[in-house]
């Protein structure tokens, strides 16, 4: 199949932590909207598998790349590579994350903090910095960094999540600001989702004995629409904002949370 118009139709998108979970839908959908992707991830093996299923469905659509989002050269070397592969860049998809064990304070680590402020919240600074005079050149562009509703709420035991993804937040409206006030036509949003069914939900089913239903059914409870979300659910709206259909929305937070902040 080749590919055909849709509501990305010709941009040129980077989603990093591509190889699974919210990632993989974001590219998948952004490719059978018409977008050219570059998929990066840290496991090189699952990231080139999904670039090879997208390519099987739209084809000449995927790129892959290995790529540390924590490390600078990496980010030099993954970007150059994209824009190359892809003719330009005009929406950049910071996606990669982690979380880490549930932690009070007074067991809590350097160590877990470091590792969460690395992914979470460097690679955003980075990516960026790196993506940004790519995104000039092809605006109007975007970047949307994922964020988490516990970056907007905070929870006992997540001390390092809460405050990487509360920075986030925060450092998207920067970005969004600079951006405007420079009239660079780059847009920049940060999306917050609630509990999504991917691995990050691991620790979770740990914690319930590794029963996956019931610690999904646990974690509803908290949600007025009473389950947990879909990968599908957050890329609709990062396709969303790709595309152009929001020209005129930056430094704003989506929350997708089935209600739960809304009470």
């Amino acid at each position: 199949m080749s590919a055909r118009a849709g509501r990305v139709a010709g941009k040129t998108v980077l989603i990093t932590g591509a190889a699974g979970g919210l990632g993989e839908a974001m590219a998948l959908m952004m490719a059978r909207e018409g977008a050219r992707v570059a998929v990066t991830d840290i496991d090189g093996p699952r990231v080139r598998a999904l670039a090879e299923r997208i390519n099987a469905e739209v084809a000449g659509a995927a790129f892959a790349y290995v790529h540390d989002v924590a490390s600078e050269t990496d980010w030099e070397r993954v970007i150059a590579a994209a824009v190359a592969d892809l003719g330009g860049l005009s929406v950049l998809v910071n996606n990669a994350g982690v979380g880490g064990p549930l932690a009070f304070v007074e067991q809590d680590t350097i160590e877990n903090w470091q590792r969460q402020y690395e992914v979470n919240l460097r690679s955003i600074m980075l990516g960026a910095k790196h993506a940004m005079p790519h995104l000039r050149a092809a605006a109007p562009a975007s970047i949307v960094n994922i964020s988490s509703i516990a970056g907007l709420a905070a929870a006992p035991g997540m001390g390092a999540y809460n405050a990487t993804k509360a920075a986030v937040w925060m450092y998207t409206k920067t970005l969004a600001l600079e951006a405007a006030k420079a009239d660079w036509n780059v847009r920049c949003n940060s999306v917050h989702p609630v509990f999504i069914n991917t691995p990050i939900l691991d620790p979770f089913i740990a914690l319930a004995g590794g029963d996956e239903g019931k610690a999904h059914e646990r974690l509803a409870r908290g949600i007025p629409l009473k389950r947990i979300g879909e990968p599908d659910d957050v890329a609709w709206c990062v396709l969303y904002l790709a595309s152009d259909e929001s020209k005129f929305v930056t430094g704003a937070e989506f929350k997708i949370d089935g209600g739960m902040t809304a009470q």
